[in-house]
């Protein structure tokens, strides 16, 4: 994957910094990703959902809105009415330079914003949200505090989330004149709509809201127990996951399935820390995730198997699966395979066929059971089958691991 960075004129003609991430091969389809209010391109949700996505072949656009980020423009002078048309400008933006996004997403007001602006990208047939708030008037209780002192002075600085932001009267009268529930009902996309039922920020009656008012094809799926940002990684992956899968049904694509690299073999495995304990991991491989971890009595949590045991797993299931393509193709009454297996280590003297004569040795025992009315031989021969697989034979033959450190 790569990540072009660049620069178009948003509203009011400042220059906005965006980050279009790329996949590998030809692009799905394009999507356009609005962050959360004072948030950016690059904070942990936006980013992790848009890397995700370009992993699954869609290339996705995201920028600072104006006055944010790496972004030009002065923050007190935007409002809600021109995060909508920098997102229109972010479309024009791709419609010209590569392609006009046919998946809309918005992460918390963001998510507002792209219910406002999708009806001003007719090639999107696609909107999610994720943990949006259905009026978006609502971001003013963030500084509900002040609200009587900014209609007064005209101007003033609160702090959200530990930072420093002017907000002006001109941002509440702005935000108050919207009626976003005209543009749900009035919406004619599909749409999908994400929120955390623990969501303390944004509340799920929301979602409900959204939801309700909106027309078919919508979708709810709940993010059980993440929080309003996504900070877990494994809550930001799931909702990529689910817009991935969920987005299929609706976009372009003369060749989806490969482009989206749901056909495509062999797959690249990613191993993440999630650092929730000393060893959990997050294995990605494809569309699937996968939590590895280490037992307590080895000092992990046992959330997940251990590298041992995805190898036994790897090798069990590459066993049953070879087996049962031989019995299909010789139609042999195999009705079902059941691979035991365990990984233990021994002393070489204590194996007769080893060549190798001192020390330990690692031993795989392997335990096949096979139901159906086989006779004898073919018991025997789906037994010599079983050796044939192919994880068997790399396990067996001389492995070359090429390791090197990422660019």
């Amino acid at each position: 994957m790569a990540t072009e960075r660049f620069q178009f004129q948003g509203e009011g003609g400042y220059q906005l910094a965006a980050a279009l991430d790329l996949p590998d091969g030809e692009p799905a389809a394009y999507a356009l990703f609005a962050h959360c209010f004072t948030c950016g391109k690059d904070t942990l949700a936006a980013k992790r959902i848009s890397v995700a996505l370009a992993a699954k072949g869609i290339a996705v656009l995201r920028f600072d809105f104006t006055g944010l980020g790496s972004s030009e423009g002065d923050f007190a002078n935007s409002t809600f009415s021109s995060n909508v048309a920098d997102l229109v400008h972010a479309a024009d933006h791709l419609r010209k330079s590569h392609k006009a996004p046919s998946i809309l997403m918005g992460h918390s007001l963001g998510g507002a914003a792209i219910l406002a602006a999708a009806g001003k990208i007719p090639e999107a047939k696609a909107v999610a949200t994720i943990a949006a708030p259905s009026d978006p008037a609502h971001v003013t209780g963030l500084f509900r505090d002040h609200i009587d002192a900014i209609r007064t002075q005209g101007e003033v600085e609160v702090s959200l989330a530990g930072r420093p932001f002017r907000i002006k009267r001109e941002f509440l009268d702005d935000i108050v004149e919207h009626e976003l529930m005209k543009n749900v009902t009035g919406l004619h996309k599909a749409l999908l709509v994400m929120h955390s039922p623990v969501d303390d920020t944004v509340g799920i009656d929301n979602a409900t809201n959204i939801f309700v008012a909106a027309k078919h094809p919508k979708s709810f799926v709940s993010l059980d127990h993440a929080d309003h940002l996504l900070t877990k990684p494994a809550d930001a992956l799931y909702a990529a996951d689910v817009i991935t899968a969920w987005a299929s049904r609706y976009i372009d694509t003369a060749k989806p399935a490969k482009a989206m690299g749901l056909a495509e073999a062999p797959r690249q495995v990613v191993v993440q820390e999630t650092r929730k304990s000393k060893f959990n991991q997050l294995i990605s491989v494809g569309p699937h995730r996968l939590v590895a971890d280490e037992p307590v009595a080895a000092g992990g949590e046992d959330a997940g198997p251990g590298p041992y045991d995805f190898l036994l797993a790897g090798l069990g299931a590459c066993t049953s699966m070879t087996m049962r393509l031989y019995a299909d193709r010789k139609s042999l009454p195999l009705d079902r395979v059941t691979v035991t297996l365990k990984h233990s280590k021994i002393y070489a003297k204590d194996c007769a066929e080893c060549e190798t004569r001192e020390g330990m040795l690692d031993q795989i025992d392997r335990v096949i059971a096979m139901e159906g009315a086989l006779d004898a031989e073919q018991r025997k021969k789906l037994m010599e089958i079983a050796d044939k697989c192919p994880v068997h034979r790399t396990l067996t033959s001389e492995i070359r691991i090429v390791t090197r450190a990422a660019d």
